[in-house]
């Protein structure tokens, strides 16, 4: 990370918008932590550390869809997909409890697209 955030520094309401952009992951793929990033730029880093976290892995698991999408003739593709959904659930649970913590999460298989 750029710059270490120390939890106690971090108030409850960045806490909870960092909770929400990894959570509207799982509704709305990355448009909700698409918003919250460019509404926290400049305002908190942590809520704009963690958005850009969400909206790159959202992004990744954007491009794992694409590709079992056109794999979909294949079986390969109809296993793909809910191996991807449960995948994206249980990462972006994972990251809103660790941003409810107040700590950084960084995604173990996410593309770093927006830095």
């Amino acid at each position: 990370m750029n710059n270490e955030i120390v939890p106690t520094d971090i108030s409850n309401s960045e806490k909870i918008n960092a909770l929400v952009s990894h959570l509207l992951g799982i509704f709305t793929t990355f448009v909700g932590a698409l918003i919250i990033w460019y509404w926290s730029k400049g305002k908190s880093p942590f809520v704009e550390e963690q958005s850009r976290e969400a909206l790159n892995f959202q992004i990744t698991i954007l491009i794992g869809f694409s590709i079992a999408g056109a794999l979909s003739f294949l079986p390969t593709g109809f296993i793909l997909v809910p191996l991807i959904t449960v995948y994206n659930i249980a990462m972006c649970i994972i990251a809103a409890m660790s941003a409810r913590d107040g700590k950084s999460y960084v995604y173990p298989i996410s593309i770093r697209f927006i830095q």
